[in-house]
Parts: C-alpha cells; structure tokens; sequence
C-alpha cells in the first residue's frame, strides 16, 4: 500500500513527491498500529527493501523476518505494482532521532527527515549519518538533509518562542513513557538533560501549562527560526554550514494567511541569507 500510494503521487505531482518512512514509538506503534515494537532497525530495513522492490516494479517476493510474499501454502502469488511512477528512482527519506536510526538512514535512504535538528548539536548527528553513508559506499552520492524547523517572525526572541512552547512540551514531554521518549532523548543528548526531566515530569503529570513554560528558550531558540527576519537570514547561515539542504518550514500562526505571510517572509529572508542558489 506504502509503494502504490507513492507511485501515484508521483505520478499525480509529475515527479514532485518523496516518500518519508518512520518506525514511529513504542506507544504509537502498539496502541495505533497494533505493530509490537520489536527491532525496530531490522524491521525498517526490511519494509525498505520492500517498499523498493515494489516502486522498481519488481515481481515483489521477500522472505524475511518480519515479512513474507507471498505467503506460503495459500493462494498468494508474487505479483507487481500496476501504477508507473514518474521517476525510475523515487527518493525514500526517513525520519530518525537515535545514532542507530540515524546511521541506518545514512546507509539505506536518501535523505533524513530531522527534528529537532540544532546547527550547535548538528555534528553528532551528521557523524552518524555519515557512518552509514560509508558503510554502504554511498559517501558520493547525493543525500538529502531536511529539517523541519518552526517559524515564528517577530520583534522580541523570547515572545516567538511561545508560539512553539506547546509543541515542544509535548514532544519531549509527552511523546512516549517516561521510560522510553525519544526526542527526550535527544534534548538531553544536546545537554539539556535536567530541563527534558523536568519538562517530562510536568507533561506526564498533566501540568501541561508549567511544561510549556519549563522548554529552555535555548532549546527552541536552537531548534527554530525566531525574531525578526534579519535574524532568521542570518540563522539560516547556520542551518546550512551544519548540513541542511532542505528547510522544512512549521509555523503556529493561527490563521491560513498568517501561514502564508510566514513562508513569504523566510523566503525573503532564504533570498536575504545568499543561500538561496
């Protein structure tokens, strides 16, 4: 379903479209998907290849640990998919926090969707990747680094960081256990260990408004663009030495035109920068 999905909108966009993959957590993945959570690296790298065997228009059979086609003693056969996209290699990105995750992307995708990316952190990550891209031969090849990364434009920082407050909390306070969050992780991976306690603490305990106000402004202000647009300009500067390539524009404005003001406002501000080409 993944790959037809795919193809189609390939199809439909002209060529247009990349298809981003993520194993999700424990809480999504068993209480949404009825999906156990059990190696979720090697599980990935399987539904990969047959997510990729099937855009080839391969007559699709696997035989792995997680997935069998067809399957055996029934009246399944080995078939292909109908639809032909656009392209004859349609870009497979997938979205990773942890070092293991990160370094499985570098070696079997062609770009990482990142969140939470920090330019002042950027260097941990990117050598993961990059594990992965030499350990697969890839180090030449083209590989995209796309961060989403919330927008929010005006006079005074710390006032731009509310907007994301919310956000924030309920990722690295609410998304997952206290046991296991993995965007927990990560903010105390980028040294914020005792503020990602704190903030986990408060979010488990519905205190959702004192989490939001517990998020360090550091923490948004090196995972956002915020304050005025020269200052967006200049942090773009910093997104791209760190590695990004693409910039995935988030913001929280309230309203349809607000949205569209924001993105014509860091597209001034991408023409601003010089980084545009």
């Amino acid at each position: 379903m993944t790959a037809m999905t795919a193809a189609t909108l390939d199809l439909l966009s002209a060529g247009r479209f990349r298809l981003g993959l993520g194993v999700s957590g424990p809480q999504v993945s068993e209480g949404w998907h009825g999906v156990r959570f059990d190696k979720p690296l090697a599980r990935t790298r399987e539904y990969v290849a047959v997510v990729r065997s099937a855009l080839a228009r391969e007559t699709v059979t696997h035989d792995g640990e997680f997935f069998t086609l067809p399957l055996p003693d029934g009246p399944g056969k080995a078939l292909k998919l109908a639809v032909h996209p656009a392209r004859d290699h349609l870009p497979l990105y997938l979205a990773a926090v942890g070092p293991k995750n990160l370094e499985l992307t570098g070696e079997i995708a062609d770009g990482w969707l990142a969140i939470f990316f920090s330019p002042e952190y950027a260097g941990e990550a990117m050598a993961a990747v990059n594990r992965g891209r030499e350990r697969s031969g890839r180090v030449d090849q083209a590989f995209d680094v796309a961060a989403t990364v919330p927008v929010s434009i005006g006079p005074d920082v710390a006032g731009c960081a509310d907007p994301i407050r919310p956000y924030a909390a309920l990722y690295v306070g609410g998304m997952g256990s206290r046991k296991q969050n993995f965007y927990n992780q990560l903010a105390r991976r980028m040294g914020f260990e005792a503020e990602a306690e704190l903030v986990q603490g408060l979010y488990l305990d519905r205190k959702h408004r004192e989490a939001m106000a517990a998020v360090p402004l550091d923490f948004i202000d090196q995972t956002s663009l915020l304050g005025p647009t020269e200052r967006i300009a200049e942090r773009l500067h910093a997104f791209a030495e760190a590695g990004v390539t693409t910039l995935t524009v988030a913001t929280s404005a309230p309203d349809h035109s607000l949205r569209i003001e924001t993105l014509r406002r860091v597209a001034s501000a991408l023409d601003a920068s010089g980084l545009a080409d």
